[in-house]
């Protein structure tokens, strides 16, 4: 069976009887969710704040520039850190926008222009006050700066480690990309808890709430599920919802492509297959969430602020996919009711 994200390159190869798919549903995970999602009362005024950080000299210009305002990161920010202080919640608004820029930038890039700017942002983050460099890396000693003032050494080392791994797998999605190849489902898994850039977003949940939980509480195993869970609902979700927009440029790198291609399944059975491990995702969360130990009301007081914060994520990325502008235009709360989605036609392949 063609993949979905091949379906309509070549209509010659396409057989007579076959009716490529003009629309897919989308599966009910905004109601499958039942964590409180609210919203931190400085989103506004980092905001406004961000986009002025962000438009500063040459960091980011053209289209790049004009897609900012569609996509409501300071909605998003405020949703996942709902009670961080305004330094916090600045910071963090500085760097999940400006890790939407370096998706961005990576989806254009080859395996040696992903590396070189992981070269750049390592060693801005490693030598902040002696490394120079223009542009990303001038961004990245600008946030981190302001980010070790307050954060706890073991958040901070966090950070650095799963950004590393972060350019590590986006190498790999490069790779991927420029060859053509559709991994197979349990190494798209692994692959994609990286390249989703979540893991640094969870070590600022502890620095948006002013945690410091010991290294060796951080490790573990029920935590690291908990951590594990809510990646895979964000990330998959994510592909879901991607998926228009990526299959109109021939994007493999995609969850929904992995599962048609393994599993044989038509397009809106592998929109369903992948809603339902999203749901399975959030369930697994809520199991782990009851099995976690005491370690003592201290610090059993800020591992269930860092876990509450886990769960703001759940549900705030989920309600933040049909505001931004990023997947469905601007029709994101028509298709949030009616979970229809229309196709996107593929652009001209070269």
């Amino acid at each position: 069976m063609s993949s979905p994200c091949t379906f309509s390159v070549s209509k010659s190869s396409a057989r007579p009887s076959t009716r490529s798919p003009t629309k897919i549903i989308l599966p009910d995970l905004v109601s499958h969710c039942t964590f409180q999602l609210r919203q931190n009362r400085f989103r506004k005024q980092v905001t406004t704040e961000t986009k002025k950080w962000l438009f500063k000299g040459d960091n980011l210009i053209g289209k790049k520039r004009n897609a900012y305002h569609g996509l409501k990161c300071g909605l998003l920010t405020s949703m996942c850190y709902p009670d961080a202080a305004y330094p916090q919640l600045r910071v963090t608004n500085d760097f999940l926008t400006y890790l939407f820029h370096l998706d961005n930038l990576s989806d254009d890039m080859d395996k040696s222009g992903t590396t070189t700017t992981a070269d750049v942002v390592l060693n801005a983050l490693y030598h902040p006050h002696r490394y120079a460099s223009e542009r990303v890396g001038k961004m990245t000693r600008d946030y981190w700066k302001r980010l070790i003032l307050t954060a706890s050494p073991g958040a901070q080392q966090r950070f650095i480690e799963t950004f590393d791994f972060f350019f590590q797998s986006v190498t790999q999605q490069a790779y991927d990309r420029a060859s053509g190849v559709i991994p197979d489902l349990e190494s798209y898994i692994a692959l994609r808890r990286d390249t989703s850039g979540c893991k640094p977003c969870w070590a600022l949940i502890e620095y948006a709430n002013n945690l410091d939980i010991p290294d060796e509480i951080m490790d573990h195993p029920v935590l690291r599920n908990l951590g594990e869970a809510t990646n895979d609902l964000v990330t998959w979700s994510n592909d879901i919802f991607s998926f228009n927009v990526e299959q109109s440029k021939n994007d493999t790198h995609n969850m929904i492509c992995v599962v048609m291609a393994q599993h044989s399944l038509d397009l809106q059975s592998a929109v369903d297959f992948v809603g339902d491990m999203c749901k399975g995702s959030i369930e697994r969360f809520m199991m782990e969430r009851e099995n976690l130990p005491s370690w003592g009301p201290e610090v059993d007081w800020q591992v269930k602020v860092y876990v509450d914060g886990l769960a703001d994520w759940i549900v705030g990325s989920l309600h933040w996919s049909f505001e931004t502008e990023r997947y469905f235009g601007k029709v994101g709360k028509e298709v949030k009711k009616s979970r229809v989605v229309e196709l996107l036609p593929k652009r001209e392949t070269q």
